[in-house]
Formats: structure tokens, C-alpha cells, sequence
């Protein structure tokens, strides 16, 4: 089957949008040295190891990305989504949207449940690109 293996976010600023990611995920991000000529500011990102595992105990093996300079304006505020939008699987969505409103995150659509599988929420981080959060619940109603 053909899977995601790499994602990238495209950041104004990118001290402040690596820490924003540090903040609310614990993710950590490290200076690709690109010695190419032409080549552009690059950090790799590790969101975990293979072995990680979700909050329900099991393991989960994810995927690691990438963040570079955005080569061209910012996301409007009000415009649709116009890329992908990565979702990450948390245990309490609550305590997330804490540290993701104390990080400078705002939202973008609030905390909802879908039925019989997990709440979820939208948030946009401090570069203006949407992300999800989604905490499994059966209970979710």
C-alpha cells in the first residue's frame, strides 16, 4: 500500500514556528546542512520513534517531515484550505488545545465529536497553516 512517509510545513518564520511544534507536540527539528547551491533553509522533524506508541497503548508508527521558508505569501485569513491538512492523534484533546492556544495557536474550526470514533478539532499554528488534533473516544457523541 502506498503510505505517507514525509510531510512539510512551509513557515514565515521558522525559529518561531519550530518552537510552536516543540511546544505543543514535543517534536524536535535539526538544521538539514543542504550544500547545494540555490538550496534553501531546511529543518528535518521527528515526531517520534517507530516505536511510538498512541494513547491507547498501541504502537503507532507515524511519519518524521520537514520545514522550509514559504516562498510565497501567507495563508489568508477566511481563505479555504489549499494543501493537505495533517491530523495528529492525541490522548486528550483538551490538555492539546490548552498548549496550543498558550503556544499562539488560534483556532480554526472548534472541538467536535464524530460519532462513535474521536473528537476533533482545527487549529491554525503561528504561520497561519491548518492542523488537526483528533483524540480517539468510542464515546464521542
Amino acid at each position: 500500500m502506498n503510505r505517507p512517509t514525509h510531510f512539510e510545513i512551509h513557515a514565515d518564520d521558522l525559529v518561531r514556528a519550530s518552537k510552536f511544534y516543540t511546544d505543543v507536540f514535543g517534536w524536535t527539528f535539526q538544521k538539514w546542512e543542504n550544500k547545494a547551491a540555490g538550496a534553501t533553509e531546511y529543518y528535518m522533524i521527528t515526531t517520534g520513534t517507530q516505536d511510538s506508541t498512541g494513547p491507547d497503548g498501541k504502537v503507532w508508527p507515524g511519519i518524521n517531515g520537514g520545514m522550509l521558508k514559504r516562498m510565497g505569501p501567507s495563508p489568508a485569513e477566511g481563505q479555504a484550505v489549499n494543501a493537505y491538512v495533517i491530523t495528529m492523534d492525541v490522548g486528550s484533546i483538551d490538555e492539546t488545545i490548552s498548549k496550543i492556544e498558550k503556544a499562539g495557536g488560534t483556532v480554526a474550526l472548534p472541538k467536535f465529536a464524530m460519532p462513535g470514533m474521536a473528537w476533533i478539532a482545527y487549529y491554525k499554528d503561528t504561520e497561519g497553516n491548518i492542523f488537526g488534533v483528533m483524540q480517539r473516544d468510542a464515546a464521542a457523541k
